[in-house]
């Protein structure tokens, strides 16, 4: 049987759904139906385009918060069941305090909005981080810094540029920008080595930590001011480099979706205060999960806990990627591990002697160290000439696969 309903006839594909395909009549809607019943979904809704788009996929997962809750206060159940769900449920409202903090930043102007998008980009991880840097869990605050830098370069610039080379056969970013991007992440891995070379060197002993929290201390003022010189260079004095695809979309997105500076902000509050009680459920439990899954506490931090906290972060970019759009991918990937290595890293170790049962520092393992200089010395060569295909994609994703399974065996 054949349909012609003011649209191209095409023939049914036997019990399956039905297409058609619009007139070329600028007037002509596109309309789907959801299934062979004669049901149809009119795409020009945009309520419905909303609710059905790829980037709203995560928000399903929001289920698994009150399920989290309950099972801690009401069925007091394992700890493996609470870590699980409650890292599903942060996962979505990280994605929603990211769509907060664009609507905000598009009602308060272009430099407001720029640093805010700058503060709140890592907001998810660094509350996680917060907790469990109160309850003293130094060693997997530092893996969770280690597993957000060397994730955004392989994981997601990888999956990035494979999804984007398997639909285009090659993709082009600025490359100034993916130049300084490289610089910034340099000087991370340098703020991360030198304080592992001066424990080498100047050894052990009760003087020798004194001097590496001080060291730790005067390091993080460092980083942290060449991040606010960063933002003066993105934001105003350079910020033409950084208007292409990812400005584009961003315009785009914010226009379609602004609402409210009340709505924003509520959503806003409402996603900061669930990921507090969903990362305070999480932290309680990362412990007990590591110990009876036979994990190491940097494990869990580098790989479960840097992926929890961006992987909302981490869909948006492959989207970008795929939409060829790969300056605003590399943007939030390689944006987003300079902002933890420049802002959220210097910023624990500010809160470590606030909120913290001792001073953090910034002595990282060995392991960690090597990680970051290899992930960042291979982001610089990817980047440097300003084209990406998917083999690239699969090299990143090989070395992530490579430094996951190396941090999986290494010893408690």
């Amino acid at each position: 049987m054949l349909i012609a309903i003011g649209c191209e006839v095409i023939q049914p594909k036997g019990d399956t759904c039905w297409e058609w395909s619009p007139l070329r009549s600028p007037r002509a809607k596109r309309i789907l139906p959801l299934c062979c019943t004669g049901h149809t979904r009119n795409h020009d809704d945009p309520a419905l385009d909303r609710l059905f788009r790829k980037e709203n996929a995560l928000l399903l997962l929001l289920v698994f918060a009150p399920v989290a809750l309950a099972m801690e206060y009401l069925w007091h159940a394992n700890a493996i069941a609470i870590f699980a769900t409650s890292a599903l449920a942060i996962i979505p409202l990280a994605g929603l305090m990211g769509r907060a903090t664009e609507q905000i930043a598009e009602r308060v102007g272009e430099g407001v909005g720029g640093l805010l998008n700058a503060t709140f980009g890592n907001a998810a991880e660094l509350i996680i981080a917060i907790i469990a840097l109160r309850a003293g869990l130094h060693d997997l605050v530092k893996a969770s810094i280690t597993g957000s830098i060397i994730g955004n370069i392989l994981l997601v610039f990888g999956l990035s540029a494979l999804v984007g080379g398997l639909r285009f056969n090659e993709q082009k970013f600025n490359r100034t920008a993916a130049s300084l991007g490289s610089t910034l992440l340099v000087l991370s891995a340098i703020g991360l080595v030198i304080p592992a070379i001066f424990h080498i060197v100047a050894g052990g002993g009760e003087g020798g930590v004194a001097a590496e929290r001080e060291l730790s201390l005067e390091i993080s003022i460092v980083l942290m001011v060449t991040y606010l010189l960063s933002l003066v260079f993105t934001l105003r004095t350079h910020r033409h480099l950084y208007m292409g695809d990812a400005g584009k979309h961003g315009l785009e997105e914010a226009h379609a979706e602004v609402g409210s500076m009340k709505s924003a902000l509520l959503l806003l509050l409402a996603a900061t205060a669930g990921i507090a009680i969903m990362a305070e459920l999480l932290v309680g439990a990362a412990e007990v999960t590591a110990r009876t899954l036979g994990w190491n506490e940097v494990f869990v931090g580098v790989i479960l806990v840097a992926i929890i906290g961006n992987a909302a972060e981490h869909s948006t970019a492959v989207l970008m990627a795929a939409k060829n759009k790969m300056d605003a991918a590399i943007n939030i990937a390689a944006g987003s591990s300079i902002q933890v290595a420049l802002f959220v890293a210097p910023l624990l170790v500010f809160l470590s002697y606030v909120i913290g049962p001792r001073p953090m520092d910034l002595l990282f393992t060995s392991l960690e160290v090597v990680a970051v200089g290899l992930s960042v010395g291979i982001m610089a060569l990817i980047s440097n000439d300003g084209e990406s295909h998917w083999m690239e994609g699969i090299q990143l994703l090989a070395v992530y696969v490579i430094l996951g399974i190396a941090f999986f065996f290494l010893p408690h």
